[in-house]
């Protein structure tokens, strides 16, 4: 804020939100501070975020913003690519209120939404019509309409299909005077309306030459207003066109012309069938040059992945199957061809039509069918994520984008990415390529040190690109917008004559330029220092960490493609805040209803409890950006996160906010003490023993005192203890042999293994451990469980690390590893039972300075369906199991999932005759632990558990419900009144005696 005026005038702007709206006002530096980045390279401080919960506030917050002087930017998932959605404006969140769909026509196949809306969950509604809206972008799980209406997105079927503009039929937006106006059809507009369409249709007849002489004659261009629309060629200057829709001058125009209050659609119809071919090249420019040939045959599709991408895809768990299974050798590149119809015969024909034309262009056996939907998705969400798994190169070179929408004919395709390849080798880097080979469009972003020199290359690279672009005769925007990276570069393309029509268009609209200043019209330049959100010299806190992050504080070489450890210098955090930096704001962790991450944003739907909104404001708070406050900015991001590890696995850039709590909480305790619950939950498995000697004592309970002393919630019951804990059980200890027998055996080739009993499955459910045991016995297998001196049982920290105590939780750790060391070291599988126990083991484990040993402990460490399935594949596992005679639903534990281990759990569970094992689609159960037993996180777990997990419970009520998580079993028993059991339970019920 560059005056105390200004200062005054946004206090109170924020005053009267407060009390004039019923829409959350956040107007602190962390919420600020997390609206002022989108997926782009920019961060521009909001002056204030507003949350509306009706059209009148928002109608009152264009007001008062106004009558105030202060700009507003509308907003949607915040996933733009070129920093639309970052500026120093009142940032208006659609996102999380105006998401309905306000009406369908079957017959005219249309709908009309609210801007606020998920492209997914419109076509999730509109699937059982038969129904979809095609404009079908990659982030179509997170973007919303409004935000892809703003951008005049593009998708990967745009071929067939088109872009946004030809899709939005109508729309409904405020003026920035206030005034609602309808758009559509011009032969039904009146009013103000009708004369701006009027004067629009003027501006396109008087630069019809120059519209001629300079628009882009590609089919992607989003650059600027799309007056071409106008220009209907008709000699009456001052006649409309019946055919000009005036919604779509809106489209495209970055939230810069008016606020969207609703749009019109026009819907497809769904394909009945979808066949894909992927043709592999030996060359990246094979591949440039084949898409010309491959779109001759009528593809709805042509997608490119390059080399870089496949080898990311293949180096991330969630994405290595899918890519191997679309692979023939080593390709430098592939194609994604699909053909949709009604006709399935003639859509298997037209990829043996592909395999003749790859032979004719002497690339033979380079296709791989793939006919099964599942396969075909399964890769398409590979191709999806491509944006996202480019940004996960670790260090400080990142892929920038700036000039990665260049659009150019198809004849010309490889001749252009040749030239601009040489165009990066000459200033020191490399690109790296995706995108939509289709329609020319290829999404390429050379690796960039922006905190560096990164800034002066990017300027370099942009005029070379753009002589490139120029001489091919293409668009220098062809899909993700202007924004700050080229906003500048429009009046470059169109020249100064059409760029002073947008200007009229603008004043026409906003005359206050009330609405998204310095987008589209008087932008900045794009290589402004003060934009960037890591400019030169950026710089974190010195903080020394307790867990270890070396793994990100590396270097990149762009050229060699080698990553190598820093020297001297390096980040003083020892890659803490690399790591935080792998957000690019890409929002993939927006998630609704598939996968896992985030739970608790699935609730409470607010930006700061996003992986996103944590990532921001950790980096804000290790950049010095957050001030006094950044403690308690930080904590209040961290509360609801659940530690599920979800982003682990389901985050393309691979961010584990699990992990960085973890570090967290150790940090701010190591500064303020460790409080009683803490303590209590931290050292539970140390006086377990003592709970199960005196349960009746243990089990004493005054809910409403717990409460208020130790926060735990008075409407939550507790697990009680035993007095027949594992360890206690007279049976439990004849079911294994001693370390020497488990050795012998397993250098003798006999079956064997550890299994590693944690304290929750024995001190509180033993009868899960005492299955295990059995099962596994009956199957032949010799068994050891470790015990130290005394006999006491061992922990894995896991409840240390949860309360911050990283020291305890290391000390836990690398007892367990040495007792387990030399098992390991023979090869013998350690077989656990609680999924955040055993996983402990291969993964926080390693980061805590234990070296090889907890290395090795982690290449056997398994998980009891893990075991199973592996001694299964190899013949050595057998059991004579009757049926379970009930349906059987399984809830997968947050860190199963995040591991990929649910397969195994399912897999496990048809080796009982007769079950299909159904997988109820969750995210967090909700008790996380001991989160769900504090009261102030009560209502909150319990919202997360009935957003999908109990009511599919509640549904079968005769089924046997599974659940591998002690927490998860707790939660279900609480909140459905059904007992959850763990598999090994299960499939000792089936044991045939």
């Amino acid at each position: 804020m560059s005056s105390a005026a200004e200062r005054e005038a946004v206090e109170l702007l924020a005053r009267r939100l407060r009390a004039e709206t019923a829409g959350e006002v956040l107007f602190d530096a962390a919420s600020r501070g997390r609206y002022a980045t989108d997926a782009s390279i920019y961060q521009i401080m909001p002056l204030g975020v507003f949350v509306p919960r009706s059209e009148t506030d928002i109608a009152t917050a264009i007001a008062i913003a106004r009558e105030l002087k202060l700009p507003v930017l509308p907003r949607g998932g915040g996933t733009s690519q070129c920093g639309q959605t970052t500026g120093a404006a009142l940032v208006i969140d659609n996102s999380k209120h105006f998401r309905k769909v306000l009406d369908i026509d079957l017959g005219r196949h249309t709908a009309t939404v609210e801007p606020g809306l998920v492209l997914d969950h419109l076509n999730a509604q509109l699937k059982k019509h038969g129904l979809w809206f095609p404009v079908d972008v990659s982030t179509s799980a997170q973007a919303t309409l409004g935000g892809m209406a703003g951008n005049n997105s593009c998708g990967s079927r745009s071929i067939a299909y088109g872009n946004m503009v030809h899709n939005v039929i109508g729309a409904s937006a405020w003026l920035s005077n206030g005034e609602v106006l309808d758009f559509g059809p011009v032969a039904g507009l009146s009013g103000r309306a009708a004369a701006i369409a009027a004067f629009v249709q003027r501006l396109a007849i008087e630069q019809r030459a120059e519209l001629a002489a300079h628009w882009p004659k590609v089919m992607r261009r989003v650059g600027g207003y799309n007056l071409d629309i106008f220009d209907c060629q008709s000699e009456r200057p001052y006649t409309l066109d019946a055919s000009v829709n005036l919604a779509q001058l809106l489209i495209g125009s970055e939230g810069t012309l008016a606020y969207t209050r609703s749009l019109t659609l026009q819907l497809s119809e769904l394909p009945r069938h979808k066949v894909l071919g992927v043709v592999n090249f030996e060359s990246f420019r094979a591949a440039m040059d084949a898409a010309q040939h491959i779109v001759e045959l009528g593809p709805t599709a042509v997608e490119l992945v390059d080399r870089t991408m496949i080898e990311l895809a293949l180096a991330n768990p969630a994405f290595r199957p899918t890519m191997e299974t679309a692979l023939t050798g080593r390709p430098e590149a592939i194609l994604l061809v699909e053909f949709s119809g009604d006709d399935r015969p003639a859509l298997v024909q037209r990829l043996l039509d592909l395999e003749e034309l790859m032979g004719d262009l002497n690339l033979p056996d380079s296709v791989v069918q793939m006919v099964e939907e599942a396969a075909q998705k399964n890769l398409w969400e590979v191709r999806k994520a491509g944006l996202n798994i480019m940004m996960s190169l670790k260090g400080d070179g990142k892929p920038v984008s700036f000039i990665e929408d260049c659009a150019v004919p198809l004849e010309h395709l490889a001749e252009y990415t040749d030239a601009l390849t040489e165009v990066f080798s000459r200033h020191g880097t490399r690109g790296t390529w995706y995108a939509h080979a289709s329609v020319g469009t290829l999404h390429v972003r050379p690796i960039l040190d922006m905190r560096r020199d990164g800034a002066k290359k990017m300027r370099a690279i942009a005029e070379e690109a753009s002589a490139l672009v120029r001489r091919y005769k293409g668009a220098y925007s062809g899909e993700h917008g202007d924004g700050l990276c080229r906003g500048e570069w429009i009046a470059w393309q169109f020249g100064p004559r059409i760029n002073e029509a947008f200007r009229a268009i603008k004043q026409e609209f906003d005359p206050l330029n009330l609405f998204n200043p310095g987008k589209i019209i008087d932008p900045p330049k794009m290589d402004e220092a003060a934009l960037f959100r890591f400019p030169r010299g950026y710089r974190t806190i010195d903080i020394k960490p307790v867990l270890d992050w070396s793994a990100w504080n590396v270097q990149n070489d762009p050229v060699t493609e080698r990553t190598t450890a820093p020297g001297s210098g390096g980040d003083p955090s020892g890659g803490l805040a690399k790591a935080v930096e792998m957000c690019n704001n890409n929002g993939h962790c927006r998630k609704f209803d598939a996968g896992t991450m985030c739970p608790s944003y699935r609730v409470t739907r607010d930006e700061q409890h996003l992986t996103r909104g944590r990532a921001n404001t950790l980096r804000l708070a290790l950049s010095g950006q957050l001030g006094e406050g950044a403690d308690a900015a930080v904590a209040e991001a961290l509360d609801l996160c659940v530690g599920c590890k979800g982003c682990k696995r389901e985050c393309p850039t691979g961010v584990d906010m699990a992990r960085m709590k973890i570090e967290f909480t150790a940090q701010q305790r190591a500064r303020q003490g460790f409080g009683l619950k803490d303590r209590l939950i931290g050292a539970l498995p140390d006086y377990a023993h003592w709970g199960a000697r005196l349960p009746a004592l243990f089990n004493l309970r005054a809910p409403w005192l717990m409460e208020k002393l130790l926060g735990l919630s008075a409407r939550r019951s507790l697990p009680r203890w035993r007095a027949d804990s594992f360890w206690r059980r007279p049976e439990a200890a004849q079911l294994f042999s001693s370390l020497d027998a488990t050795l012998a055996a397993a250098r003798g080739s006999r079956k064997a293994a550890v299994l590693f009993v944690d304290t929750f499955n024995g001190a509180f459910e033993s009868e899960n451990a005492l299955a295990a045991a059995r099962v596994l016995k009956a199957a032949g297998y010799t068994l050891h469980q470790v015990r130290k001196d005394g006999g006491a049982h061992h922990c894995c920290g896991r409840t240390h690390l949860a309360a911050g105590q990283v020291d305890a939780a290391r000390a836990k750790l690398a007892a367990l590893i040495e007792a387990l060391l030399p098992l390991a070291r023979a090869g013998v599988a350690i077989v656990g039972l609680e999924p955040s126990c055993l996983l402990t083991l291969r993964d926080e484990a390693l980061v805590l300075g234990l070296g090889e040993p907890a290395e090795t402990v982690a290449t056997q460490a398994l998980l009891f369906e893990e075991f199973i399935v592996r001694e299964a594949q190899a013949g050595r596992f057998a059991l004579a199991l009757r049926p379970a005679g009930k349906p059987i639903l399984v809830h997968g534990h947050c860190h199963q999932k995040a591991f990929g281990a649910m397969t195994p759990v399912l897999e496990v569970l048809k080796l009982i005759p007769g079950a299909r094992p159904e997988l109820i689609e969750t995210s967090c159960c909700g008790m996380a632990g001991s989160f769900g037993y504090e009261a102030r996180h009560y209502e909150i777990s319990m919202q997360m558990a009935e957003l999908s997990l109990l009511p599919a419970i509640r549904a079968q009520p005769d089924a046997i419900v599974v659940a591998d998580g002690s927490s998860c079993r707790h939660q279900i028993g609480d909140g459905a009144r059904r007992e959850a059991i763990h598999v090994a339970r299960l499939l000792e019920r089936c044991l045939v005696q």
